[in-house]
């Protein structure tokens, strides 16, 4: 004898035990639902689906805390990237600011070195002449 792992209710294989039972329907997005009140108590079947919509409204209320939580974290850090964004910007025109600055004073320093050089050599084949 093969065992099943769901009872066998008749013509009807989606019949539960409590007397509900389903049908397929053209909408994909429909379920009928069937209560035969021979087989079930309705009053219980009520109070069951009652318990589960709860359960369910329970469910969305914590998915729309948690939407609203990272929504709340997003705003947050894209406020954070933009003061980064500001904070480097600032950074890179203080920097090139300085470098413009220090560039020309080495350009003026590597000038004073050659004329030093050409004035050292200058006197020194003036000497050397001698």
């Amino acid at each position: 004898m093969e065992s099943r792992s769901r009872p066998y209710y008749g013509a009807d294989p989606y019949r539960s035990r409590e007397g509900l039972s389903t049908r397929s329907v053209a909408s994909s997005d429909e379920i009928q639902l069937r209560i035969d009140p021979v087989h079930g108590d309705l009053d219980d079947e009520i109070t069951g689906l009652r318990k589960q919509i709860k359960q369910l409204k329970g469910v969305a209320q914590e998915i729309e805390s948690e939407a609203k939580y990272q929504n709340d974290f997003i705003t947050q850090l894209q406020m954070t990237l933009i003061k980064a964004q500001a904070g480097v910007k600032n950074n890179i025109r203080n920097l090139n600011k300085s470098i413009i600055q220090q560039g020309s004073s080495h350009i003026l320093h590597v000038v004073l070195f050659a004329l030093l050089c050409f004035a050292l050599v200058i006197l020194w084949s003036k000497f050397s002449r001698r």
